[in-house]
């Protein structure tokens, strides 16, 4: 991971109809593990329907294409089934394409789709409070960018419905190098299959999806000569130093989260929040940089009327004590944060979205012990699941894993060398991908979206970490949103992503009319 939507009540105007076509290689339940293998190695798994709605004003008719892609190895033998979701209109033209998914590592596409960018959204309140329980409102979603692009919603290999198959282990596909390689794989693989090698090429992830997408378009370039016409980062992760604030002597991480921690405090209304909140936050900004950095880097060197003064000012953005300011010795750990901001209440903030609050058990731990934030997920599997049976025509016994594998995360590789080369620990980056394949590809631009309340993934870390490893400034577009980690929680922040992201994919294609 490191990956939910909104409730303002609108006059939709699409029409969703189903029609369920066909249905291949129904897996037996009660199937041995061998005979499930053989069988879908025989044949993959797929549904059709056909449907019909109106989106951005344009009314289109589409397929729903959901089921397994195969990837195969070099004897040309199926290793791993990766199951999408492919929106796709008849067109005459060269549509544009995105690839979709969210991060983890180890999660399924189900966020951005359901609560993003597909045709159909789960409703929860904008206002972050408890969705409460089903059953749950699943309203269309006209303002989905569907218009602009065919979308296709993966799943990698542990999560959803994709699977490891014939010889290949699940293993051979967790990790940061070896889920690239996949990945990749399987956009070259739906390119040949649905003859859309000459359509524009986009691939849009949220959180670990970021680290991803970056690492993908470099082995897509570099392996089967793709170029991708753009970026989409739905809460950027490429470099993990700046969102690493569980490690004490990671000084970024002090820097980076400043001014996430002032955009809470501000809407919490823990600092004064009678003036410009933009001017506010690029206050906080200046303020991390060019005084905070430079005092954390002197250590014990420092004066102690600058110590006193930055302090001040860490009081200033962050809402806390100067007493506990001076006890953490000027290093505001992100995550305490969250449950320092609102201790004197009992109350501990999201770290996913921190416009979210939890009343938890104990009231003197250090962080939160859980985050009050994912009080949304059984929403977004519920209204998942109905669609896929209700909607989709999805009639499948095999376990749609929401999240993930349970297996995955510990299993997962960090190190981008090949088992048994010796690696030094760092912090994953791939930026260093990202920027190769910018240099590569002049046309390709970045579009970067931030949620000002995500604790998990800063709005900060993604300017400092993209404004460095040789990347040209003009290839980044920055939008930020009052929402967090999914910041399409919040109503007008998912219409505003919407229409920032068709944009986007409109000035990418030449198509601005």
């Amino acid at each position: 991971m490191k990956s939910l939507t909104n409730s303002l009540v609108f006059l939709s105007v699409l029409l969703l109809v189903a029609l369920p076509t066909s249905v291949s290689a129904k897996t037996d339940a009660t199937a041995s593990d061998k005979e499930q293998a053989e069988q879908a190695i025989a044949e993959p798994t797929r549904f059709h329907s056909q449907h019909q709605g109106i989106f951005n004003g344009e009314r289109l008719t589409y397929t729903v294409d959901a089921g397994e892609t195969y990837i195969r190895n070099g004897e040309g033998k199926p290793t791993a089934a990766i199951f999408s979701f492919d929106y796709v209109v008849k067109s005459d033209n060269n549509r544009p394409v995105t690839f979709i998914w969210n991060g983890g590592p180890g999660s399924s596409s189900n966020w951005l789709h359901m609560g993003g960018y597909g045709p159909k959204r789960i409703v929860v309140p904008s206002d972050a409070e408890h969705p409460g329980v089903a059953p749950y409102t699943i309203k269309d979603a006209p303002e989905t960018i569907l218009d602009v692009t065919d979308m296709v919603f993966v799943d990698p290999v542990g999560t959803g419905f994709s699977r490891a198959i014939g010889k290949g282990k699940k293993e051979d596909f967790w990790g940061l190098t070896e889920d690239a390689n996949s990945m990749a794989a399987f956009i070259a693989k739906w390119l040949t299959a649905n003859n859309r090698w000459n359509s524009p090429v986009f691939l849009l992830g949220e959180s670990f999806g970021t680290t991803r997408a970056a690492a993908v378009a470099k082995v897509l370039l570099d392996d089967y000569v793709i170029n991708v016409n753009g970026i989409v980062f739905v809460s950027q992760a490429l470099d993990y130093q700046g969102s690493t604030p569980y490690v004490d002597d990671n000084i970024i991480s002090y820097i980076t989260y400043v001014p996430t921690m002032a955009a809470t405090a501000w809407y919490h209304g823990k600092v004064d929040n009678s003036g410009d909140f933009e001017a506010f936050i690029q206050e906080s900004r200046e303020f991390a940089t060019q005084e905070l950095l430079p005092g954390l880097f002197q250590g014990n060197l420092l004066s102690a009327d600058k110590r006193a003064e930055l302090v001040s000012e860490l009081q200033h953005f962050t809402g806390l004590s100067k007493e506990y300011i001076e006890r953490v010795d000027l290093r505001i750990n992100a995550f305490r944060f969250a449950k320092e901001l609102r201790r004197d209440e009992g109350i501990a903030v999201g770290r996913l979205d921190s416009r979210y609050t939890q009343d938890e058990r104990d009231d003197v731990a250090a962080r939160p012990e859980g985050d009050a934030a994912r009080v949304i997920s059984p929403a977004y599997k519920a209204a998942l699941m109905y669609y896929m049976g209700n909607d989709l025509g999805i009639d499948w016994n095999r376990k749609y894993l929401n999240p993930s594998d349970p297996e995955l995360s510990g299993k997962w590789r960090w190190s981008p060398l090949p088992e048994g080369r010796s690696w030094e620990p760092h912090y994953v980056n791939t930026a260093p991908d990202l920027a190769a394949v910018l240099r590569s590809n002049p046309a390709l631009k970045v579009m970067v979206s931030s949620g000002y309340y995500d604790l998990v993934t800063p709005f900060f870390d993604a300017e400092y970490t993209l404004n460095r490893h040789g990347i040209a400034r003009d290839d980044i577009i920055y939008h930020y949103y009052h929402g967090g980690h999914m910041m399409y929680v919040h109503e007008p922040a998912r219409k505003a992503l919407l229409e920032d992201t068709r944009q986007f994919i409109q000035t990418q294609t030449g198509n601005t009319d």
